[in-house]
Protein backbone atom coordinates (compact mmCIF):
# COMPACT_ATOMS: atom_id res chain seq x y z
CA UNK A 1 0.00 0.00 0.00
CA UNK A 2 1.78 3.11 -1.23
CA UNK A 3 0.99 6.78 -1.11
CA UNK A 4 2.69 9.38 -3.34
CA UNK A 5 2.81 11.84 -0.44
CA UNK A 6 5.15 9.69 1.60
CA UNK A 7 7.12 7.25 -0.51
CA UNK A 8 9.78 6.58 2.06
CA UNK A 9 11.30 3.46 3.53
CA UNK A 10 10.58 4.81 7.02
CA UNK A 11 6.87 5.11 6.31
CA UNK A 12 6.50 1.60 4.90
CA UNK A 13 8.44 0.22 7.84
CA UNK A 14 6.09 2.06 10.22
CA UNK A 15 3.12 0.72 8.25
CA UNK A 16 4.31 -2.88 8.52
CA UNK A 17 4.97 -2.46 12.24
CA UNK A 18 1.45 -1.12 12.66
CA UNK A 19 0.11 -4.17 10.79
CA UNK A 20 2.15 -6.44 13.06
CA UNK A 21 0.54 -4.81 16.09
CA UNK A 22 -2.91 -5.28 14.54
CA UNK A 23 -2.30 -8.99 13.94
CA UNK A 24 -1.06 -9.46 17.51
CA UNK A 25 -4.23 -7.85 18.84
CA UNK A 26 -6.31 -10.22 16.69
CA UNK A 27 -4.34 -13.22 17.96
CA UNK A 28 -4.74 -12.03 21.54
CA UNK A 29 -8.48 -11.65 21.03
CA UNK A 30 -8.69 -15.15 19.54
CA UNK A 31 -6.90 -16.55 22.59
CA UNK A 32 -9.21 -14.72 25.01
CA UNK A 33 -12.36 -15.83 23.16
CA UNK A 34 -11.12 -19.42 23.04
CA UNK A 35 -10.51 -19.48 26.79
CA UNK A 36 -13.89 -17.95 27.60
CA UNK A 37 -15.75 -20.34 25.33
CA UNK A 38 -13.80 -23.31 26.69
CA UNK A 39 -14.65 -22.39 30.30
CA UNK A 40 -18.30 -21.93 29.36
CA UNK A 41 -18.39 -25.33 27.64
CA UNK A 42 -16.71 -26.98 30.60
CA UNK A 43 -19.30 -25.54 32.98
CA UNK A 44 -22.27 -26.45 30.80
CA UNK A 45 -20.89 -29.47 29.03
CA UNK A 46 -23.93 -30.77 27.14
CA UNK A 47 -23.59 -32.73 23.94
CA UNK A 48 -24.74 -29.75 21.86
CA UNK A 49 -22.33 -27.41 23.61
CA UNK A 50 -19.38 -29.75 23.02
CA UNK A 51 -20.28 -30.14 19.35
CA UNK A 52 -20.62 -26.37 18.98
CA UNK A 53 -17.33 -25.88 20.83
CA UNK A 54 -15.51 -28.20 18.44
CA UNK A 55 -16.81 -26.29 15.43
CA UNK A 56 -15.98 -23.03 17.18
CA UNK A 57 -12.41 -24.24 17.79
CA UNK A 58 -12.09 -25.21 14.14
CA UNK A 59 -13.04 -21.73 12.95
CA UNK A 60 -10.71 -20.10 15.50
CA UNK A 61 -7.90 -22.41 14.41
CA UNK A 62 -8.52 -21.43 10.79
CA UNK A 63 -8.42 -17.73 11.66
CA UNK A 64 -5.41 -18.10 13.96
CA UNK A 65 -3.48 -20.06 11.35
CA UNK A 66 -4.16 -17.41 8.75
CA UNK A 67 -3.11 -14.62 11.14
CA UNK A 68 0.11 -16.44 12.06
CA UNK A 69 0.88 -16.79 8.36
CA UNK A 70 0.33 -13.06 7.82
CA UNK A 71 2.45 -12.24 10.89
CA UNK A 72 5.31 -14.27 9.46
CA UNK A 73 5.03 -12.50 6.10
CA UNK A 74 4.98 -9.09 7.81
CA UNK A 75 8.05 -9.88 9.91
CA UNK A 76 9.90 -11.07 6.82
CA UNK A 77 8.96 -7.91 4.93
CA UNK A 78 10.23 -5.76 7.82
CA UNK A 79 13.56 -7.61 7.93
CA UNK A 80 14.08 -7.39 4.16
CA UNK A 81 12.73 -3.86 3.82
CA UNK A 82 10.08 -4.90 1.29
CA UNK A 83 6.55 -3.59 0.72
CA UNK A 84 3.26 -5.40 0.35
CA UNK A 85 1.51 -4.78 -2.99
CA UNK A 86 -1.95 -3.21 -2.90
CA UNK A 87 -3.75 -6.44 -3.80
CA UNK A 88 -2.35 -8.18 -0.70
CA UNK A 89 -3.78 -5.50 1.59
CA UNK A 90 -7.16 -5.52 -0.18
CA UNK A 91 -7.51 -9.31 -0.32
CA UNK A 92 -6.44 -9.64 3.31
CA UNK A 93 -9.05 -7.08 4.36
CA UNK A 94 -11.82 -8.86 2.46
CA UNK A 95 -10.86 -12.30 3.74
CA UNK A 96 -10.55 -11.29 7.39
CA UNK A 97 -13.78 -9.33 7.43
CA UNK A 98 -15.65 -12.25 5.83
CA UNK A 99 -14.64 -14.81 8.48
CA UNK A 100 -17.14 -13.60 11.12
CA UNK A 101 -19.92 -14.29 8.60
CA UNK A 102 -18.86 -17.94 8.54
CA UNK A 103 -19.14 -18.03 12.31
CA UNK A 104 -22.63 -16.53 12.06
CA UNK A 105 -23.62 -19.29 9.62
CA UNK A 106 -22.08 -22.34 11.27
CA UNK A 107 -22.24 -21.44 14.97
CA UNK A 108 -25.87 -20.37 15.15
CA UNK A 109 -28.01 -22.52 17.42
CA UNK A 110 -30.59 -24.68 15.69
CA UNK A 111 -33.03 -24.01 18.53
CA UNK A 112 -33.32 -20.35 17.55
CA UNK A 113 -35.80 -19.25 14.92
CA UNK A 114 -33.87 -18.78 11.62
CA UNK A 115 -34.97 -15.17 11.32
CA UNK A 116 -33.32 -14.36 14.68
CA UNK A 117 -30.11 -16.32 14.19
CA UNK A 118 -28.10 -13.44 12.57
CA UNK A 119 -28.95 -11.25 15.57
CA UNK A 120 -28.57 -13.80 18.37
CA UNK A 121 -25.08 -14.96 17.34
CA UNK A 122 -22.33 -13.01 19.24
CA UNK A 123 -19.89 -13.78 16.40
CA UNK A 124 -21.39 -10.79 14.60
CA UNK A 125 -19.56 -8.54 17.07
CA UNK A 126 -16.28 -9.63 15.47
CA UNK A 127 -17.17 -7.46 12.49
CA UNK A 128 -16.72 -4.36 14.65
CA UNK A 129 -13.37 -5.69 15.91
CA UNK A 130 -11.96 -5.99 12.38
CA UNK A 131 -13.42 -2.65 11.30
CA UNK A 132 -11.88 -0.91 14.31
CA UNK A 133 -8.50 -2.55 13.86
CA UNK A 134 -8.46 -1.59 10.17
CA UNK A 135 -7.52 1.95 11.29
CA UNK A 136 -4.05 0.60 12.10
CA UNK A 137 -3.51 0.10 8.38
CA UNK A 138 -3.50 3.89 7.99
CA UNK A 139 -5.62 3.70 4.85
CA UNK A 140 -9.14 5.22 4.67
CA UNK A 141 -9.84 3.12 1.57
CA UNK A 142 -9.13 -0.15 3.39
CA UNK A 143 -11.29 0.96 6.31
CA UNK A 144 -14.22 1.65 4.01
CA UNK A 145 -13.60 -1.67 2.24
CA UNK A 146 -13.69 -3.42 5.60
CA UNK A 147 -17.05 -1.83 6.46
CA UNK A 148 -18.59 -2.69 3.09
CA UNK A 149 -17.28 -6.27 3.22
CA UNK A 150 -18.67 -6.72 6.72
CA UNK A 151 -22.09 -5.46 5.66
CA UNK A 152 -22.31 -7.60 2.51
CA UNK A 153 -20.98 -10.79 4.14
CA UNK A 154 -23.30 -10.32 7.13
CA UNK A 155 -26.33 -9.89 4.85
CA UNK A 156 -25.25 -12.95 2.85
CA UNK A 157 -25.01 -15.01 6.07
CA UNK A 158 -28.40 -13.76 7.22
CA UNK A 159 -30.02 -14.64 3.90
CA UNK A 160 -28.41 -18.10 4.05
CA UNK A 161 -29.94 -18.61 7.50
CA UNK A 162 -33.38 -17.70 6.24
CA UNK A 163 -33.61 -13.97 6.83
CA UNK A 164 -35.60 -11.96 4.32
CA UNK A 165 -35.65 -8.18 4.20
CA UNK A 166 -38.96 -6.44 4.71
CA UNK A 167 -39.10 -2.93 3.36
CA UNK A 168 -42.72 -2.18 4.21
CA UNK A 169 -43.58 0.63 6.58
CA UNK A 170 -45.76 -1.50 8.86
CA UNK A 171 -42.88 -3.42 10.38
CA UNK A 172 -41.21 -2.14 13.57
CA UNK A 173 -37.62 -0.93 13.39
CA UNK A 174 -36.85 -3.40 16.18
CA UNK A 175 -38.10 -6.37 14.21
CA UNK A 176 -35.42 -8.84 13.05
CA UNK A 177 -36.24 -8.09 9.41
CA UNK A 178 -35.15 -4.48 9.82
CA UNK A 179 -32.62 -4.97 12.65
CA UNK A 180 -30.39 -7.10 10.43
CA UNK A 181 -30.43 -4.39 7.79
CA UNK A 182 -29.65 -1.84 10.50
CA UNK A 183 -26.60 -3.85 11.57
CA UNK A 184 -25.38 -3.91 7.98
CA UNK A 185 -25.80 -0.13 7.73
CA UNK A 186 -23.94 0.23 11.05
CA UNK A 187 -21.02 -1.77 9.63
CA UNK A 188 -20.85 0.54 6.60
CA UNK A 189 -20.98 3.64 8.79
CA UNK A 190 -18.34 2.12 11.07
CA UNK A 191 -16.07 1.57 8.08
CA UNK A 192 -16.37 5.18 6.95
CA UNK A 193 -15.81 6.49 10.49
CA UNK A 194 -12.76 4.24 10.80
CA UNK A 195 -11.55 5.68 7.49
CA UNK A 196 -11.76 9.21 8.87
CA UNK A 197 -9.81 8.17 11.96
CA UNK A 198 -7.22 6.36 9.84
CA UNK A 199 -6.80 9.47 7.69
CA UNK A 200 -6.08 11.60 10.75
CA UNK A 201 -3.64 9.03 12.11
CA UNK A 202 -1.98 8.94 8.69
CA UNK A 203 -1.49 12.70 8.78
CA UNK A 204 0.14 12.47 12.20
CA UNK A 205 2.42 9.64 11.06
CA UNK A 206 3.39 11.58 7.93
CA UNK A 207 4.17 14.64 10.03
CA UNK A 208 6.19 12.64 12.57
CA UNK A 209 8.19 10.89 9.86
CA UNK A 210 8.82 14.17 8.07
CA UNK A 211 10.02 15.76 11.30
CA UNK A 212 12.26 12.79 12.03
CA UNK A 213 13.67 12.84 8.50
CA UNK A 214 14.25 16.59 8.73
CA UNK A 215 16.02 16.14 12.04
CA UNK A 216 18.24 13.45 10.54
CA UNK A 217 19.07 15.70 7.60
CA UNK A 218 19.89 18.56 9.97
CA UNK A 219 22.10 16.30 12.07
CA UNK A 220 23.80 14.97 8.94
CA UNK A 221 24.33 18.49 7.65
CA UNK A 222 25.65 19.62 11.01
CA UNK A 223 28.09 16.71 11.02
CA UNK A 224 29.25 17.58 7.51
CA UNK A 225 29.64 21.24 8.44
CA UNK A 226 31.58 20.34 11.57
CA UNK A 227 33.84 18.18 9.44
CA UNK A 228 34.25 20.96 6.88
CA UNK A 229 35.02 23.43 9.67
CA UNK A 230 37.67 21.16 11.13
CA UNK A 231 39.23 20.71 7.69
CA UNK A 232 39.16 24.46 7.04
CA UNK A 233 40.66 25.23 10.42
CA UNK A 234 43.40 22.67 9.76
CA UNK A 235 44.37 24.66 6.65
CA UNK A 236 45.16 27.72 8.77
CA UNK A 237 48.77 28.08 9.96
CA UNK A 238 49.58 26.07 13.07
CA UNK A 239 52.88 27.82 13.77
CA UNK A 240 54.23 31.35 13.60
CA UNK A 241 57.26 32.03 11.40
CA UNK A 242 60.27 33.68 12.96
CA UNK A 243 61.15 36.87 11.07
CA UNK A 244 64.09 38.90 12.31
CA UNK A 245 62.79 42.31 13.34
CA UNK A 246 59.08 41.39 13.11
CA UNK A 247 56.33 39.79 15.12
CA UNK A 248 53.32 38.36 13.30
CA UNK A 249 49.96 36.83 14.28
CA UNK A 250 46.76 35.83 12.56
CA UNK A 251 43.24 34.86 13.62
CA UNK A 252 40.01 33.71 11.99
CA UNK A 253 36.43 33.17 13.16
CA UNK A 254 33.74 32.39 10.55
CA UNK A 255 30.17 33.61 10.96
CA UNK A 256 28.85 30.11 10.18
CA UNK A 257 30.39 26.71 10.66
CA UNK A 258 32.58 27.52 7.70
CA UNK A 259 33.53 30.83 6.12
CA UNK A 260 35.02 32.53 3.11
CA UNK A 261 37.86 34.29 4.96
CA UNK A 262 41.28 32.82 5.46
CA UNK A 263 44.82 33.87 6.27
CA UNK A 264 48.11 32.16 5.62
CA UNK A 265 51.84 32.67 5.54
CA UNK A 266 54.71 30.77 4.03
CA UNK A 267 58.48 31.01 3.87
CA UNK A 268 59.58 31.44 0.26
CA UNK A 269 62.71 29.80 -1.24
CA UNK A 270 64.57 33.14 -1.09
CA UNK A 271 63.97 33.32 2.69
CA UNK A 272 61.26 35.96 2.53
CA UNK A 273 57.97 35.43 4.34
CA UNK A 274 54.68 36.25 2.61
CA UNK A 275 51.56 36.76 4.73
CA UNK A 276 48.23 36.77 2.93
CA UNK A 277 44.59 37.42 3.79
CA UNK A 278 41.69 36.53 1.50
CA UNK A 279 37.98 37.23 1.67
CA UNK A 280 35.66 35.33 -0.69
CA UNK A 281 32.25 36.91 -1.23
CA UNK A 282 29.67 35.45 1.14
CA UNK A 283 30.15 32.97 3.93
CA UNK A 284 29.28 29.33 4.36
CA UNK A 285 30.33 26.09 2.71
CA UNK A 286 30.58 27.47 -0.85
CA UNK A 287 32.93 30.36 -0.05
CA UNK A 288 34.88 28.03 2.24
CA UNK A 289 35.61 25.74 -0.70
CA UNK A 290 36.69 28.71 -2.81
CA UNK A 291 38.90 29.93 0.02
CA UNK A 292 40.61 26.52 0.10
CA UNK A 293 41.13 26.71 -3.68
CA UNK A 294 42.53 30.24 -3.36
CA UNK A 295 44.93 29.10 -0.64
CA UNK A 296 46.23 26.25 -2.79
CA UNK A 297 46.74 28.49 -5.83
CA UNK A 298 48.39 31.20 -3.74
CA UNK A 299 50.87 28.81 -2.14
CA UNK A 300 51.86 27.41 -5.52
CA UNK A 301 52.21 30.77 -7.27
CA UNK A 302 54.06 32.67 -4.53
CA UNK A 303 56.59 29.86 -4.43
CA UNK A 304 56.95 29.69 -8.22
CA UNK A 305 56.97 33.39 -9.12
CA UNK A 306 59.85 35.70 -8.28
CA UNK A 307 57.81 38.89 -7.91
CA UNK A 308 54.73 39.77 -5.87
CA UNK A 309 52.83 41.29 -8.80
CA UNK A 310 53.61 38.36 -11.13
CA UNK A 311 52.41 35.88 -8.51
CA UNK A 312 49.20 37.86 -7.99
CA UNK A 313 48.51 38.05 -11.73
CA UNK A 314 48.91 34.30 -12.15
CA UNK A 315 46.74 33.68 -9.09
CA UNK A 316 44.02 35.88 -10.58
CA UNK A 317 44.14 34.03 -13.92
CA UNK A 318 43.71 30.64 -12.26
CA UNK A 319 40.92 31.82 -9.95
CA UNK A 320 39.01 33.51 -12.79
CA UNK A 321 38.71 30.15 -14.54
CA UNK A 322 37.30 28.39 -11.47
CA UNK A 323 35.46 30.88 -9.34
CA UNK A 324 32.31 31.36 -11.46
CA UNK A 325 30.21 34.37 -12.35
CA UNK A 326 29.21 36.69 -9.52
CA UNK A 327 31.97 35.68 -7.13
CA UNK A 328 35.34 37.23 -6.42
CA UNK A 329 38.06 37.33 -3.80
CA UNK A 330 39.52 40.40 -2.15
CA UNK A 331 43.11 39.52 -1.43
CA UNK A 332 46.13 41.17 0.13
CA UNK A 333 49.71 39.96 0.42
CA UNK A 334 52.56 41.39 2.51
CA UNK A 335 56.17 40.26 2.04
CA UNK A 336 58.60 40.68 4.93
CA UNK A 337 62.37 40.33 4.78
CA UNK A 338 64.18 39.39 7.95
CA UNK A 339 66.56 42.10 9.16
CA UNK A 340 64.94 44.75 6.95
CA UNK A 341 62.39 47.41 7.85
CA UNK A 342 60.75 47.18 4.46
CA UNK A 343 57.40 45.46 3.85
CA UNK A 344 56.13 44.99 0.32
CA UNK A 345 52.33 45.22 0.14
CA UNK A 346 49.91 44.46 -2.70
CA UNK A 347 46.12 44.50 -2.36
CA UNK A 348 43.59 43.22 -4.89
CA UNK A 349 40.34 44.87 -3.90
CA UNK A 350 40.94 44.53 -0.17
CA UNK A 351 40.85 47.61 1.95
CA UNK A 352 41.22 49.69 3.87
CA UNK A 353 44.50 48.46 5.30
CA UNK A 354 45.91 50.17 8.35
CA UNK A 355 49.44 51.26 9.17
CA UNK A 356 49.93 52.61 12.67
CA UNK A 357 53.00 54.88 13.01
CA UNK A 358 54.00 54.76 16.66
CA UNK A 359 56.34 57.77 16.63
CA UNK A 360 53.60 60.09 15.36
CA UNK A 361 50.67 58.20 16.90
CA UNK A 362 48.79 58.25 13.61
CA UNK A 363 47.05 55.84 11.23
CA UNK A 364 47.59 55.66 7.50
CA UNK A 365 44.78 53.99 5.57
CA UNK A 366 45.91 52.22 2.42
CA UNK A 367 43.53 51.37 -0.40
CA UNK A 368 43.72 48.57 -2.94
CA UNK A 369 46.18 48.70 -5.84
CA UNK A 370 43.93 46.62 -8.10
CA UNK A 371 40.45 45.04 -8.41
CA UNK A 372 39.44 41.85 -6.57
CA UNK A 373 40.67 38.54 -7.94
CA UNK A 374 38.49 36.44 -10.23
CA UNK A 375 36.50 39.24 -11.87
CA UNK A 376 38.59 39.20 -15.04
CA UNK A 377 41.31 36.86 -16.34
CA UNK A 378 43.63 39.86 -16.51
CA UNK A 379 44.63 41.76 -13.39
CA UNK A 380 45.14 45.47 -13.96
CA UNK A 381 47.02 46.50 -10.88
CA UNK A 382 49.44 49.15 -9.72
CA UNK A 383 52.88 48.00 -8.54
CA UNK A 384 53.22 46.80 -4.94
CA UNK A 385 53.56 49.45 -2.29
CA UNK A 386 56.71 49.45 -0.18
CA UNK A 387 56.31 50.38 3.50
CA UNK A 388 59.07 51.46 5.86
CA UNK A 389 58.18 50.29 9.37
CA UNK A 390 60.06 51.57 12.40
CA UNK A 391 60.13 50.03 15.84
CA UNK A 392 56.62 49.69 17.26
CA UNK A 393 54.86 50.36 13.93
CA UNK A 394 51.97 48.09 13.01
CA UNK A 395 50.50 46.78 9.78
CA UNK A 396 46.92 45.58 10.34
CA UNK A 397 45.13 43.52 7.70
CA UNK A 398 41.49 42.90 8.64
CA UNK A 399 38.29 41.87 6.89
CA UNK A 400 35.23 44.09 6.91
CA UNK A 401 33.47 41.80 9.41
CA UNK A 402 35.19 43.81 12.16
CA UNK A 403 34.13 47.35 11.37
CA UNK A 404 30.73 46.39 9.87
CA UNK A 405 29.51 44.51 12.96
CA UNK A 406 26.49 46.49 14.23
CA UNK A 407 25.02 46.86 17.71
CA UNK A 408 21.32 46.66 18.67
CA UNK A 409 20.69 50.18 17.34
CA UNK A 410 22.11 49.24 13.94
CA UNK A 411 25.26 51.34 14.41
CA UNK A 412 28.39 49.73 12.98
CA UNK A 413 31.64 49.39 14.90
CA UNK A 414 33.34 51.46 12.21
CA UNK A 415 36.90 52.27 11.29
CA UNK A 416 37.41 54.92 13.97
CA UNK A 417 36.60 52.52 16.81
CA UNK A 418 38.77 49.87 15.20
CA UNK A 419 41.70 52.29 15.10
CA UNK A 420 41.12 53.31 18.69
CA UNK A 421 41.09 49.66 19.80
CA UNK A 422 44.39 49.15 17.99
CA UNK A 423 45.86 52.28 19.56
CA UNK A 424 44.94 51.09 23.06
CA UNK A 425 46.81 47.81 22.52
CA UNK A 426 49.74 49.20 20.49
CA UNK A 427 52.27 47.98 23.04
CA UNK A 428 50.98 44.40 23.09
CA UNK A 429 52.20 41.50 20.98
CA UNK A 430 50.17 41.01 17.76
CA UNK A 431 48.22 38.00 19.10
CA UNK A 432 47.10 39.99 22.18
CA UNK A 433 46.26 42.99 20.01
CA UNK A 434 43.92 40.85 17.86
CA UNK A 435 42.30 39.42 21.00
CA UNK A 436 41.73 42.93 22.38
CA UNK A 437 40.31 44.08 19.04
CA UNK A 438 37.84 41.21 18.98
CA UNK A 439 36.86 41.91 22.59
CA UNK A 440 36.13 45.54 21.73
CA UNK A 441 33.93 44.54 18.80
CA UNK A 442 31.98 42.01 20.88
CA UNK A 443 31.44 44.51 23.70
CA UNK A 444 30.22 47.13 21.22
CA UNK A 445 27.82 44.68 19.51
CA UNK A 446 25.78 44.26 22.72
CA UNK A 447 25.11 40.61 21.97
CA UNK A 448 24.04 40.94 18.34
CA UNK A 449 24.86 37.95 16.16
CA UNK A 450 28.03 37.91 14.12
CA UNK A 451 26.94 38.38 10.51
CA UNK A 452 30.23 38.15 8.66
CA UNK A 453 33.50 36.28 8.95
CA UNK A 454 36.27 37.84 11.02
CA UNK A 455 39.91 37.52 9.99
CA UNK A 456 42.93 39.60 10.93
CA UNK A 457 46.69 39.54 10.40
CA UNK A 458 48.91 41.90 12.39
CA UNK A 459 52.59 42.51 11.58
CA UNK A 460 54.58 44.49 14.13
CA UNK A 461 58.05 45.92 13.71
CA UNK A 462 60.17 45.17 16.79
Amino acid sequence: MTDPRVASIAFHEALLKSERLRIRIVLGTITAVFLLRTVRTAIAGSKDNVSSWLMFCGLLALLAGYEFLMLRLVNRAILKGKEFPNWVWASNTILETTLPALAVVFLSSASIDPIYRPLANPAGLAFFLFITLSTLRLSPKLCRLSGLTAALSYLAAAIYLGWKPVMGGGTSLLSPQKAVLGYAIAFIIGGFVAGIVAGEIRKQVDAALLEAETRREVDRLKHDLDLARSIQQSLLPNSIPEIEGFEIAGWNQPADQTGGDYYDWQVLPNGRVVAVLGDVTGHGIGPALLAAVCRAYARANFRAQSGLLAAMEQLNTELAGDIGVGRFVTFVAAVCVGGSSRVELLSAGHGPLFVYVLREDRFDEIGAQGPPLGISPYLLSEPPRVLELNSGDLLVLATDGFFEWANREGEQFGIKRLQEAIRLSKGSPPCELISALYGSVVAFSEGTQQQDDLTAVVIKRT
